[in-house]
């Protein structure tokens, strides 16, 4: 019902910038909730953002100030990561949510996308 596609990613000095997006491929259902999480190996998976549709986004107090989510249309939304810190240093997966008639949630993940925050 939902196939997420993540991009974006990759190494970055600290204080830098980087961008993730993931779109859901599968447009004929459009989530409900889109955002990302984050993942250390080892770690409980933590919330980065979420956007629920015709709402707000609502963010990590680690990340306030420093992240933007946008939710650019139904199906795409992206992740703008500034002033990026090693303690940032995580798999990121890509989040959405869909709610059926009977308000049953189903929950969907991207594969995941690396970010490397070092010098």
């Amino acid at each position: 019902q939902v196939q997420l596609v993540e991009s974006g990613g990759g190494l970055v000095q600290p204080g830098g910038s980087l961008r993730l997006s993931c779109i859901n491929s599968e447009s004929r259902f459009s989530p409900d909730i889109m955002g990302w999480y984050r993942q250390a190996p080892g770690k409980e998976r933590e919330l980065v953002a979420t956007h629920t549709r015709g709402g707000t986004a609502d963010y990590a107090d680690s990340v306030k100030g420093r992240f933007t989510l946008s939710r650019d249309n139904a199906n795409t939304v992206s992740l703008q990561m500034n002033s990026l810190e090693p303690e940032d240093t995580d798999v990121y997966l890509c989040y959405a949510r869909l709610t059926d008639y009977t308000f049953r949630h189903y929950d969907f993940w991207g594969q995941g996308t690396q970010v490397t925050v070092s010098s």
